[in-house]
């Protein structure tokens, strides 16, 4: 049964994460602002990618919505609770709302349970069922993901690596929550596995409705799976939308750079231009004044280096890019 899509589940508005960097004792700390006012609206049966280089704040990103790290400001709903304000109760519940998969499954498994106690463990915790329930909740579970009955009694290092992510993915289901935080869940696998755990995702959110924040840097397996994107870099939301409109026609050189350092996607003639970036990813301690992509973009002006541009309306996407109009094709600016 498909959830409506219509129904929020997460909703993020100007959330920030600022950590502070101890210098010393007699020092002032330093501030190093990793999420900086992202805002984003996530319905049940979709998805949104998160892309952009190691350190753009994806990763914090996604703590934050875990519920792992608190965020220094802004706002965040989760099945319509506002978590900022949540009570200790209301935050138990929403634990269960939202679930974890990681990059490695190996390294999210205890190697001294079998698999059907690493199934249960959540529904022990959290539920008053029986130890028959629990164990055929964890039996149904495993033929959900495609594995047969006797891995119940065998222990992860018996498995392969999709294997094993097709338990993580199990176990992160038991308490049926209705977000799956995926932070690479297929990055460490090979390719042709990697379709089938993308195929079994598509099918659990088809069946049952979940909402997906799948952080990424592959946009491969994006264009795969997504049906938003948001492009990430410093921290900042730089490009954000329908994955088919932004794969079709980037409007910030960052997100043309993205595209076209990744072999085999198709899109608009900017896309497929060789962009190569010049100077380094800048230090989050002390980003540059105006736009944060300023010091690497190649169509930067004057201006770009002083104001800092905020996300906008443009060609069906929202953009934060002072000369993103000269990206557009004619026919989009009617949108």
């Amino acid at each position: 049964m498909t959830t409506s899509t219509d129904r929020p589940v997460v909703v993020a508005h100007d959330l920030s994460q600022v950590y502070k960097i101890s210098r010393g004792i007699f020092r002032a700390a330093d501030h190093l602002q990793a999420v900086s006012g992202v805002s984003f609206t996530l319905s049940a049966g979709r998805t949104l990618a998160v892309v952009g280089e190691s350190g753009c704040g994806k990763s914090t990103l996604a703590r934050m919505v875990s519920l792992i790290e608190t965020p220094t400001a802004g706002e965040l709903q989760l099945t319509g609770v506002d978590v900022m304000h949540a009570t200790a109760a209301q935050r138990h519940q929403l634990r269960r709302a939202v679930q974890l998969v990681f990059q490695n499954p190996y390294g999210s498994l205890n190697p001294r349970k079998k698999i059907g106690a690493i199934l249960e463990a959540p529904l022990e915790i959290n539920t008053e069922f029986t130890a028959d329930e629990r164990a055929d909740k964890a039996r149904a579970m495993l033929a959900l993901v495609g594995l047969r009955p006797e891995h119940y009694e065998r222990y992860p290092h018996m498995f392969s690596g999709g294997q094993r992510q097709r338990i993580a993915i199990a176990r992160a289901l038991m308490l049926k929550p209705a977000v799956i935080v995926a932070d690479e869940p297929v990055s460490a696998l090979d390719v042709s596995i990697q379709a089938q755990v993308l195929n079994l995702l598509a099918d659990l959110q088809h069946d049952l409705g979940l909402a997906y924040l799948f952080i990424s840097h592959d946009l491969g397996v994006v264009r795969h799976i997504a049906h938003d994107l948001m492009v990430m870099y410093l921290g900042h939301t730089v490009e954000q939308g329908a994955k088919q409109a932004i794969f079709e026609q980037p409007l910030h050189p960052y997100t043309q750079a993205l595209l076209a350092s990744t072999p085999g996607i198709a899109g608009s003639g900017i896309s497929q231009k060789r962009i190569v970036l010049k100077g380094e990813l800048p230090s989050p301690l002390n980003p540059p004044s105006g736009c944060v992509f300023s010091t690497r973009c190649p169509n930067v002006t004057a201006r770009c280096q002083t104001e800092r541009p905020v996300l906008r309306e443009l060609a069906g996407r929202q953009v934060a890019c002072h000369e993103a109009e000269q990206f557009v094709q004619p026919a989009a600016l009617q949108h």
